[in-house]
């Protein structure tokens, strides 16, 4: 298998998930990487769904080996606005040392620095014995929609494994590769306040009825206290501490606190309960106001009372909260602080756990932790010192990737995730990018952790 070329005609397909136009592309990407699947030995389900099949493929020798779980998609989000790419977003092309196209960091490149390093070992050792599972789903990109149905029917085949390898999440560059050990959990809503059944003249009324658009700014005001902390009773009570062996491997993470904030363009951060602002982004949970509307929005003036107003909120949640218990709490606090003048009305969005796996040797590492869990941990930590001349970083992430926490939760997987992308791969933007040198000591890296878990 030669990883550039192969992963040249994987990005060809436009595998948009989101947009119906792009069936074609989703369905020749998914033949694709069964085409992949069944040259490395693997048998494949395709596993149909209500939007995009899900890819459920083995390689199975003895019940005693240690066995693995690999999880990537298919899918991608769509590349526009087309007009400022610079090459065409499906007709991958190489300048310099990256491949651009999009997918390739998201998440066809590490998936195919899986394939390929899998491809390398088997060519050495035809009967390696390593038992390993592929979950490649169509929907990554659109929330994963169909897994729950997934987990309902194949959960108790998953939980025969020992662990799972995911390489969708990120390093901070090319030569500093992360282990990503948590990720913040979701939870999404959607206010509305009401109040006259119209807009109202605001000089003929004003004065006599609660602005809908004030008594959403003084609700919205009281969510928070003046540090910045969520203010909703019991928010913080499950949220574990942060270890000084996690501070200690944040030192050691290539940005400062002054370069972060120049980036970002800030004039000075806020952050909460003690935290550093890079502390807080991973290790902190938060509620925060993600859209705001109501009244007249065009140019000029117009001089109205509106009759009702919105705020589109979101709380991340770090490990141990329960986002089901968390989305409660916030509802109670904005129905019982609401104005009496309006009416109230709240959308329950999507939640998601957080999640948390902690490396072998720490002061918080678990008692019953899998061994070959703990192996992978070690071997991923070995290979990328190898190969990328720093050891990695163990660091929790402050985005959400529900699914991993699915894995746990439904089937007793923990993670190893191994960060292929980096900041400046532009995920999700125009001239999307993956470099070439990462791809090649990935592939490395994984031909060593593979080697390792079989024991050859």
């Amino acid at each position: 298998m030669n990883p550039l070329d192969t992963l040249k005609e994987y990005v060809r397909f436009p595998s948009v998930s989101t947009d119906p136009a792009y069936a074609e592309g989703m369905a020749g990407a998914r033949a694709f990487a069964i085409q992949l699947l069944e040259q490395l030995g693997f048998e494949v389900e395709v596993v149909e769904t209500e939007l995009h099949p899900i890819l459920f493929a083995e390689r199975q020798g003895n019940p005693d080996w240690p066995h693995v779980v690999l999880y990537g998609h298919y899918d991608v989000q769509p590349a526009d606005p087309f007009e400022l790419w610079s090459s065409d977003a499906f007709e991958p092309e190489v300048r310099g040392e990256r491949l651009y196209g999009r997918g390739t960091a998201d998440n066809k490149g590490p998936t195919i620095v899986h394939m390929s390093a899998l491809a390398r070992v088997l060519e050495s050792y035809p009967d390696l014995p390593l038992n390993i599972t592929y979950v490649i789903e169509g929907e990554e990109e659109i929330g994963s929609p169909s897994m729950a149905k997934f987990f309902d029917a194949y959960a108790e085949r998953l939980s025969k494994a020992d662990c799972l390898l995911v390489s969708d999440t990120g390093s901070p560059n090319t030569e500093q590769l992360v282990i990503t050990t948590g990720l913040r959990g979701l939870v999404d809503l959607e206010v509305k306040l009401r109040g006259p059944k119209s807009d109202l003249h605001s000089g003929i009324h004003g004065g006599a009825v609660y602005n809908p658009l004030q008594a959403l700014m003084e609700l919205g005001a009281s969510m928070h206290n003046p540090d910045g902390s969520v203010n909703v009773p019991g928010f913080y009570d499950a949220v574990l501490p942060l270890y000084e062996w996690e501070r200690e491997e944040l030192k050691r993470y290539p940005e400062t606190e002054e370069s972060y904030r120049a980036m970002l363009d800030v004039p000075a951060f806020y952050p909460a309960n003690g935290l550093s602002p890079l502390e807080a982004v991973r290790f902190g949970p938060t509620l925060e106001f993600n859209g705001i509307g109501g009244g007249y929005q065009g140019a000029g003036s117009k001089t109205v009372i509106p009759s009702e107003a919105f705020a589109k909120i979101t709380c991340r949640l770090v490990a141990a909260q329960d986002p089901q218990k968390i989305q409660d709490q916030v509802i109670a606090t904005l129905e019982e602080r609401c104005p009496k003048g309006v009416e109230i009305q709240i959308r329950k969005g999507g939640i998601a756990a957080a999640y948390l796996a902690v490396p072998p040797g720490r002061e918080n590492t678990p008692s019953d932790q899998s061994p070959v869990l703990a192996k992978a941990f070690s071997a991923a930590e070995s290979a990328i010192e190898a190969q990328f001349g720093n050891a990695p970083l163990f660091l929790r992430e402050g985005g959400s990737i529900p699914v991993i926490a699915d894995f746990k939760n439904r089937a007793g997987l923990d993670s190893v995730m191994v960060g292929l992308f980096t900041p400046v791969d532009n995920l999700h933007a125009p001239d999307e990018s993956f470099d070439l040198g990462l791809m090649n000591r990935a592939i490395a890296t994984f031909e060593s952790i593979f080697k390792t878990l079989a024991n050859v």
